[in-house]
């Protein structure tokens, strides 16, 4: 059977976020808070994951939840407005990267659920 050629993903066109939330309850509605307004494609969330930092000049140690976001780069502004506007914290830790390379076909998938926005 003739293979047939894979379009290549264009580096950065797709970026992940990484946020944490103190419980799941509050990861599960903000995930699907996300992925009603279209600023996600999929959010994975990994179940206590523990937290080790420093905070008002102590170091603290916590249980949390980790949720692991993918969207189009051009939006990750509007997704970190929005979970910042909706976190439990009031510092929330978004972190988000550019996915450089991945399966086209996963890829195509994310960029159909997640328009190009404004």
């Amino acid at each position: 059977m003739a293979s047939t050629p894979q379009q290549k993903c264009k580096p950065g066109l797709h970026s992940i976020a990484y946020v944490t939330t103190p419980n799941e309850e509050s990861a599960m509605k903000l995930s699907r808070m996300l992925i009603e307004r279209k600023l996600a494609a999929c959010v994975n969330i990994v179940p206590r994951v523990v937290s080790i930092y420093e905070w008002d000049g102590k170091i603290s140690e916590h249980h949390e939840i980790l949720m692991m976001i993918k969207t189009r780069s051009a939006r990750v502004d509007e997704l970190c407005q929005f979970v910042r506007n909706n976190h439990p914290h009031s510092v929330a830790e978004i972190v988000a990267l550019p996915i450089e390379n991945g399966n086209p076909a996963y890829l195509t998938w994310l960029s159909k659920a997640v328009p190009e926005g404004k």
